[in-house]
């Protein structure tokens, strides 16, 4: 049996209005992964994805950026693993992630939600949490949770941005080829 390749998805929200924010940092970093290997995005209607096909080392890898919004992610992310018969241990969902400061970084295999719609989302339709997430930290505001995920970068964490996106673009390359412990001793910050 066919395990399928690698499905990437960056979580975050579609459209102009979030392009930029704390939400999308999945998004951003598959988009860089895309660019990097010189591979555009196209909408695939099936899996209701924009998708991209690149390879990590001698894997397959298939990029994925939702078109639902964050909270309505499982669907679109069931059916490109169905569209593309990848299983869920080969699953990487990039996310923002409050409760790590920003420009942490942690890997992990399975786990719970912890209050993250699109998680929760995913779960749901997967039917199992038994996939890999790369926690991208965006940090905690003051005020409200949802504005603050919403929110652009501040000037000074737009300086790091880059960095950040690469070392989560590393990270995600890092779990293909060499495993989850190699991983983890590599990124977790």
């Amino acid at each position: 049996m066919s395990v399928g390749p690698w499905v990437v998805v960056g979580l975050g929200n579609p459209g102009d209005r979030y392009t930029a924010t704390r939400h999308n940092v999945g998004r951003m970093t598959v988009e860089l992964m895309a660019s990097a290997d010189g591979r555009p995005f196209r909408a695939n209607r099936r899996t209701r994805c924009d998708v991209a096909e690149i390879r990590l080392g001698s894997q397959r890898c298939v990029l994925a950026k939702p078109h639902s919004y964050m909270n309505e992610s499982g669907g679109p992310v069931s059916s490109v693993m169905g569209y593309f018969g990848s299983e869920p241990e080969r699953l990487i969902v990039l996310q923002d992630e409050i409760d790590l400061p920003f420009a942490a970084l942690r890997v992990k295999f399975g786990g719970g939600d912890n209050g993250h719609n699109g998680l929760k989302s995913i779960r749901k339709s997967l039917g199992t949490g038994d996939w890999y997430r790369i926690r991208i930290g965006v940090g905690r505001g003051r005020g409200e949770t949802a504005d603050h995920v919403l929110s652009r970068f501040a000037r000074s964490e737009s300086a790091e941005l880059g960095d950040l996106l690469q070392r989560a673009a590393d990270c995600t390359q890092t779990v293909v080829g060499s495993g989850l412990a190699a991983a983890q001793n590599a990124f977790n910050s």
